[in-house]
């Protein structure tokens, strides 16, 4: 595996991603080492597997994924250990150039939410994006958002999600739901930012939501950034699924599959055949 300098560098997040999505496709791996995926791939559930299992898809896949999303909970469950593989698995994207989301889910105030900036921005577990929950208040984020910016990087801020329960809150309100608030939000810093391209903040809105965004009244095309787009293959979302959520914003959105290409591990033809296939049924043709 050599470095790679992309020639995108001096572009904003969104635009690179935009970019490389336009080169490879708009499928993003998940790297999520759980315990069921572990033993698929005959491998016991301790630090040392989840280094085995994270680096033979990288090493599988880096030449063909728009993005890798490690999910950081995976890791973080083995304590020391499993964070110390965290960091390699980073930095050996950085070393084959792929751009990382840090799937991390963090939402705070003041200066907690500053330290977890600092965390995921800078340090051995930088990464050029993470996720980020609003739910204190959308608002609460801005600092963050600012901060990845200047630094070239963005956020992936949690918007409408597939997960069964969510609607619970994220459809709440009279005039604008919660997750229009959120929309608004996150496309002024976006303006702010960039005001005539892709900004470098982004929305998660799941793939498998089905007409919610316009039920909501909510007009995801107008909206100036990329939207990470998980519930992709195991979970059902395919290009039906995509066309439907995203109508017209559709290549601006990065589909984020894990089982259903993990699953093809741990041979690294097994692996590619299956990114292959989960990318074919939701890139833009």
């Amino acid at each position: 595996m050599s470095v790679r300098v992309s020639a995108e560098e001096h572009r904003g997040f969104g635009e690179r991603m935009v970019a490389r999505m336009a080169r490879l496709g708009s499928l993003c791996v998940g790297i999520d080492p759980h315990v069921g995926l572990l033993e698929a791939w005959d491998l016991p559930d301790e630090a040392a597997s989840l280094r085995e299992f994270s680096l033979r898809t990288i090493d599988a896949l880096w030449e063909h994924t728009a993005a890798f999303k490690p999910q950081s909970a995976f890791f973080e469950r083995h304590g020391s250990a499993g964070i110390a593989v965290l960091e390699e698995v980073l930095e050996t994207c950085r070393q084959a150039g792929v751009p990382v989301i840090l799937d991390v889910k963090r939402g705070d105030i003041g200066s907690t939410m500053g330290a977890y900036a600092q965390a995921y921005q800078s340090g051995p577990l930088r990464a050029e994006a993470m996720t980020v929950s609003p739910y204190l208040g959308p608002r609460s984020l801005r600092p963050t958002a600012l901060s990845a910016a200047q630094g070239g990087r963005g956020l992936f801020v949690l918007a409408l999600t597939s997960n069964p329960e969510g609607h619970e809150l994220q459809h709440m309100g009279e005039d604008t739901s919660v997750a229009g608030r959120v929309i608004e939000e996150v496309t002024r810093w976006n303006i702010e930012i960039e005001p005539e391209g892709v900004g470098p903040f982004g929305l998660v809105v799941g793939a498998t939501i089905g007409d919610a965004a316009r039920r909501l009244g909510l007009d995801l095309s107008s909206f100036p950034g990329i939207f990470l787009a998980p519930g992709i293959g195991a979970q059902g979302g395919g290009g039906a699924e995509v066309a439907e959520v995203f109508g017209a914003a559709r290549s601006r959105v990065l589909a984020s599959a894990s089982r259903s290409v993990l699953a093809g591990g741990p041979a690294a033809s097994g692996l590619r055949e299956a990114f292959e296939r989960t990318r074919d049924i939701v890139t833009p043709q």
